[in-house]
């Protein structure tokens, strides 16, 4: 792992394929998961490299709580991190946990990237099915994967199944998982198992591209 005040490197410097992971929206780029999904990608050959979003440099360097910020300015930022990974758009792939994954998807068609992974994907606010935010995804073209937990309360499997989505897109569930992807003890499975069974399926898309 390389790293530096705004980024995290791990793989490869001559990966056939390059993933700009995204954070989410309460947490930053180094958390336990993050790592998991970072180093397991690292490990099948990938070149993943990770980044903050200006709100959350500033609550690293404040130490104090903030809010995302809105959306021109994330992905505004997220124009910035394409440009600076250095490699051509058609190896790249955009990657991203919740909020993350959502900014990535807004700008994925934008630049032609070889793909797209959402790791929980938030389709609207808890408790209000209403609010969809899936738009942008009923003509996406870039290819997509989109993986998550059967308890997502930003949209269940009874829900997304109700969803006009491209087919581009292909929705794998990650079982028993909460947003995070934190099953229930009673399941039979554990976070770890369902990383890793995350961490696969992401493998098995980009194979495909590679």
């Amino acid at each position: 792992m390389t790293s530096n005040s705004k980024r995290l490197v791990d793989g490869p410097v001559d990966a056939d394929l390059t993933v700009l992971l995204s954070h989410g929206a309460g947490a930053g780029m180094d958390t336990p998961a993050m790592d998991t999904i970072a180093l397991g990608l690292a490990d099948n050959g990938y070149r993943v490299v990770r980044f903050e979003f200006p709100y959350m440099q500033r609550i690293r360097a404040e130490g104090t709580r903030r809010p995302p910020d809105r959306q021109p300015v994330l992905t505004a930022h997220l124009r910035e991190e394409i440009r600076a990974c250095g490699v051509e758009t058609s190896r790249l792939i955009l990657a991203g946990r919740s909020m993350g994954g959502r900014m990535s998807s807004l700008v994925a068609d934008e630049y032609e990237v070889a793909g797209l992974v959402c790791l929980g994907y938030p389709f609207h606010p808890p408790g209000k099915p209403e609010r969809l935010r899936t738009e942008h995804l009923e003509d996406i073209t870039t290819p997509t994967l989109i993986l998550q937990g059967e308890r997502d309360k930003f949209g269940s499997p009874e829900e997304v199944e109700q969803y006009r989505l491209s087919r581009a897109i292909d929705v794998f569930w990650i079982p028993d998982g909460d947003h995070s992807f934190k099953p229930r003890k009673k399941s039979g499975h554990t976070e770890q198992s369902n990383l890793a069974l995350a961490i696969t399926r992401m493998v098995k898309f980009l194979s495909v591209i590679r």
